[in-house]
């Protein structure tokens, strides 16, 4: 076998690879010796099948096996020999001449074929030592606990029939039909459909409109469906609804007590305040997290600056570009809604994958110079988290992932990220700031906050 590399252009690599057709000779000629102690051939005695005649038999197919077991040991070679880091599988391009390649697949005649490349870019860590990055933090109030106890008593308190009219906070039992151009639509009908007045449930104007009426009414509520609403045939379009009243039921006294925090699951209203406190720290301490890391990744980004693979930068451009497009659909929404165009809106998303591969590069050098590590139980308690997310289907999952090692890889890839900001938090300075919760979770910027494949 003859390997020379014919480009080196940036992170291009291209090498031409020979075998001789005496090679390719030898390798079918070992492959068949040993495949005749394996096969069974009438009139034949095992092990005693001539190699001229499996060779007529097999020639073709173990010629195949040959052949690729050649490509992947020149591709083993060009990265061992070269001390190459890839970007992606290299690419391989056989002869165009199919009476080239039929030669060769005969062992009369040399195959030569081309082997393409996308390297790593080689850079030097960059020194941290002047990095400060911001974490806000926000205290848990007596306040927000109240309002969730209220939220929660709200959604689990009771309702009675009541005379008179509906007003809000009231729960509207009504029959309707729905038109529009005055053709019913399909999910336009429903009975005994229960609405909370001021609950923000139902098409924006149509809570509204039932407030005054009494059992027995009836009205027509026209109303125009949200131009994001999720059945795309009905978004932004105006309807009309025949709306009967059935009856009106007021709700019941908001309790917070003891027999409420029991409704769930708790001892006492002391440990459900405690179970909210948490949650809510918890949330609190995630949004930080994303924060603190936004924060650091801009800090990284701004230290670096080398050239991209053009390949992964395509693949990660393509990833963003279709969920852009997928929301965009599905919110009936148009690049001139946005203020922009087609071309601008692609010209910084292309950015923004350009990032995040610079990033992903930059994290995954750190994490390979600091012997970072994902262990097999972690992986495995992450995976049990992913399938508790499909209740009824946990065993497919299982081994949807278990049988596809790229999907496991993406659950390794967040786990290896974490450990790996965590690394770099460690050796920067980290000013933290109380702050408000509307201060804490304001300014999302989503574009930034994930360095990998934009999770």
């Amino acid at each position: 076998m003859q390997v020379t590399e014919t480009l080196s252009q940036g992170l291009k690599r291209e090498f031409k690879v020979v075998l001789p057709a005496t090679e390719l000779e030898e390798r079918l000629n070992s492959e068949l010796s040993t495949l005749k102690d394996r096969v069974r051939i009438n009139g034949f005695r095992p092990g005693k099948v001539p190699v001229g005649h499996l060779r007529k038999v097999y020639g073709r197919s173990v010629m195949a096996d040959v052949l690729q077991n050649a490509v992947n040991e020149a591709n083993r070679k060009i990265v061992e020999d070269n001390n190459l880091k890839l970007a992606h599988e290299p690419q391989i391009q056989f002869p165009e001449s199919q009476e080239e390649v039929e030669k060769a697949m005969e062992a009369k005649g040399d195959l030569a074929f081309t082997v393409a490349l996308e390297v790593l870019p080689v850079f030097e860590l960059a020194d941290l030592s002047d990095v400060t990055v911001k974490k806000p933090v926000a205290d848990v109030t007596d306040a927000e606990i109240t309002e969730s106890l209220e939220r929660m008593a709200k959604q689990n308190r009771s309702f009675e029939p009541k005379e008179g009219a509906a007003v809000d906070g009231d729960r509207v039992v009504v029959d309707f039909v729905g038109r529009i151009d005055g053709t019913e639509f399909e999910g336009g009908k429903g009975e005994d459909i229960r609405v909370e007045l001021g609950s923000n449930t139902f098409i924006p104007g149509f809570e509204d409109q039932l407030l005054g009426l009494k059992a027995g009414d009836t009205k027509l509520v026209k109303v125009t469906f949200p131009v994001n609403y999720m059945a795309a045939h009905l978004a932004g379009k105006n309807a009309e609804f025949d709306v009967t009243v059935k009856e009106i039921e007021a709700p019941g006294e908001l309790k917070i007590d003891d027999e409420m925090a029991k409704g769930f699951g708790m001892d006492s209203l002391d440990k459900l305040k405690d179970a909210i406190r948490d949650a809510i720290k918890r949330d609190f301490d995630a949004q930080s997290r994303r924060k603190v890391k936004k924060d650091l990744l801009d800090s990284l980004d701004a230290k670096y600056s080398f050239e991209l693979p053009p390949t992964l930068v395509e693949q990660e451009f393509a990833a963003v570009w279709s969920q852009v497009v997928g929301d965009m659909k599905s919110n009936n929404r148009t690049f001139e809604d946005e203020s922009t165009t087609e071309d601008e809106a692609k010209a910084e998303y292309r950015k923004i994958a350009e990032r995040r591969v610079r990033l992903g590069l930059v994290l995954a050098q750190i994490g390979e110079k600091t012997d970072i590590k994902i262990s097999d139980d972690e992986v495995t308690q992450a995976l049990i988290e992913r399938v508790r997310q499909y209740p009824g289907q946990e065993r497919q999952v299982w081994e949807f992932y278990q049988k596809n090692p790229q999907a496991l890889a993406e659950i390794r890839a967040p786990l290896f990220e974490e450990k790996v900001v965590d690394q770099i938090l460690s050796q920067v300075k980290v000013d933290e700031e109380t702050v408000s919760k509307d201060a804490l979770f304001s300014d999302e910027d989503e574009d930034g906050e994930k360095a990998g494949k934009g999770e």
